[in-house]
């Protein structure tokens, strides 16, 4: 992708002091490194609403499947509040073309998971904020997280190696779509949902398989749909050596027997978490270079992000 890809961010997160203490929670790591590749669209539900900063602090309560926003001391119910800016805001990000959101982890109206509920004074956290609740409701297809999980690498790869490929997707539908588009946008992208599922790499080939008997727009949609279902599940060490030995079985023949022992005994350390997954996956580019295999080099499971953000260099 070479233009910045549009992802939605809770505002604090980007330094803004828009917290009910009139704070913020600033990531470094959003603003300082994702932002060489993604350009942000801020939101932060309470002041967008119309609640001041500071102010006081609120929770959800009741029904974790139908939470109530409520001020923690005056009790003050303002749901109903929260609630029409969330459809207005949400229905307004439709035009953003987002490919993404970060969300603030904990957060009665931005966060993403396990988010506290009272329920007769006791907290579950079993619930979602009201305005991360719209947005996934609204683009069930698109890429969320929250500010906390990217810290875990499995978690921070997975999510934005979602993006990207919601991002060219994205692209994809801009242009002209049509079957023969598909059918090139989907071999692309065979390997690298292959590391994700390999159940739902079988129902998109079979889809596109049978690409003629199907309206173009359903088509289109039951394809995103399996895959970003596919993108979501995460890439496990066990599926990536499966990719990685399936790549090898490419040009195994023409490697010497010290070169395929050397490429095998990667992948066994890459499995045994004794190297990061991009020195296999660095020799496997360099046969695939030397061997010009051309449907291999189209393959985006050997570079499905930027190099700069290092997501393959985890032990």
């Amino acid at each position: 992708m070479k233009e910045l890809i549009t992802v939605g961010v809770s505002s604090c997160l980007l330094g803004e002091k828009v917290r009910f203490d009139g704070g913020h929670r600033h990531d470094h790591y959003i603003t300082d490194t994702l932002g060489k590749f993604f350009t942000f669209v801020p939101v932060c539900p309470e002041v967008g609403c119309g609640m001041p900063v500071p102010r006081e602090a609120m929770r959800l309560e009741g029904d974790p499947a139908h939470p109530r926003l409520v001020t923690q001391k005056s009790r003050i119910d303002l749901t109903d509040q929260m609630q029409a800016f969330c459809s207005q805001r949400v229905a307004a990000l439709a035009d953003e073309h987002l490919c993404g959101f970060i969300f603030k982890k904990n957060s009665p109206s931005s966060g993403l998971h396990r988010v506290k509920v009272y329920h007769g004074g006791m907290p579950a956290k079993s619930g979602r904020g009201l305005f991360a609740a719209e947005v996934v409701r609204q683009f069930p297809f698109l890429p969320v997280e929250e500010d906390g999980r990217l810290n875990d690498p499995a978690l921070r790869e997975n999510f934005i190696e979602r993006v990207f490929t919601y991002a060219r997707w994205r692209e994809f539908l801009r242009g002209k779509p049509d079957l023969g588009g598909l059918v090139e946008f989907h071999t692309a992208h065979k390997l690298l949902v292959m590391s994700h599922s390999t159940t739902i790499y079988r129902e998109l080939g079979a889809l596109v398989g049978n690409g003629k008997q199907l309206e173009k727009a359903e088509l289109f949609r039951r394809y995103e749909e399996l895959l970003m279902m596919a993108m979501t599940l995460c890439a496990t060490v066990k599926k990536h050596t499966n990719v990685l030995m399936h790549i090898m079985g490419y040009f195994k023949s023409g490697l010497s027997h010290e070169e395929k022992e050397e490429l095998l005994e990667l992948i066994r350390q890459y499995h045994d978490h004794l190297v990061p997954q991009i020195v296999p996956v660095t020799m496997l580019k360099h046969y695939c270079l030397k061997f010009n295999d051309s449907y291999l080099r189209g393959q985006l499971y050997l570079s499905p992000h930027p190099t700069e953000l290092a997501l393959r260099n985890h032990v």
